[in-house]
């Protein structure tokens, strides 16, 4: 398949954890197919409505956010840098992961020290810059510089992403944005729902490459284990 845009993210390996996500968000990046959505008792709103603006990405954490090919980059090239970088570094392993309010959304964001994290990520962002398009002036719109403090609009220039570097934030997003009674009311019964299956400890142990397609829906493209000292 043709991407139009490559990602670096972590996603779970197959287990509970993996499928319960999936089938919140109602698609699957490991076989590229929808999923059907849980039934969860005392829940007020459809999961479908509740879940659209992720649902596309699948469920997962954002290393180095989608971007285009630069001139001449093959896609062969970006996996074998993917696999590269994956050889090179080390898994990461934190405390477990919480449900989080960010902003209007809800997210499941990890426990613990994140300094190794905050490593991992600016490795990959660095290691991986020389495979992505400059941003165009439509895509820099799209991230609202305006809105950006002075050092994410230059770490936005100079990386394509402003939320990299000391700026990182992984999280792992389950919901669209969502009016504050709606948040209130899905927070717990998701949190209660998620509990069983939630790892504790939480690793981060693969670089996942995943594509875009046309539809500008996410597919693994190939997973690659942290293998590093």
């Amino acid at each position: 398949m043709d991407y139009r845009r490559y990602a670096i993210y972590y996603a779970p390996r197959a287990g509970a954890f993996a499928s319960a996500a999936a089938g919140w968000l109602g698609w699957d990046v490991e076989t590229g197919r929808p999923v059907p959505h849980p039934a969860l008792p005392g829940l007020e709103w459809p999961v479908a409505d509740l879940t659209r603006a992720p649902r596309k990405y699948g469920f997962h954490g954002t290393i180095r956010a989608p971007f285009r090919l630069a001139e001449g980059v093959t896609a062969q090239e970006v996996t074998q840098n993917v696999a590269e970088m994956a050889r090179a570094l080390p898994p990461v392993w934190l405390d477990g992961l919480a449900l989080t309010r960010i902003k209007g959304f809800l997210a499941l964001t990890p426990q613990g020290d994140e300094s190794d994290l905050l490593r991992l990520g600016a490795e990959v962002v660095s290691r991986s810059d020389a495979l992505r398009a400059p941003l165009t002036e439509s895509e820099i719109a799209k991230r609202r510089p305006e809105r950006l403090s002075p050092r994410q609009r230059q770490l936005l220039g100079q990386w394509g992403y402003p939320y990299v570097m000391e700026e990182f934030q992984f999280h792992l997003t389950l919901t669209d944005d969502l009016p504050e009674v709606v948040a209130d009311g899905v927070a717990p019964v998701l949190a209660d729902w998620l509990a069983p299956v939630l790892p504790r400890p939480f690793g981060i142990e693969d670089l996942c490459l995943m594509g875009e397609d046309a539809a500008g829906r996410f597919h693994l493209v190939s997973r690659h284990a942290l293998t590093g000292a």
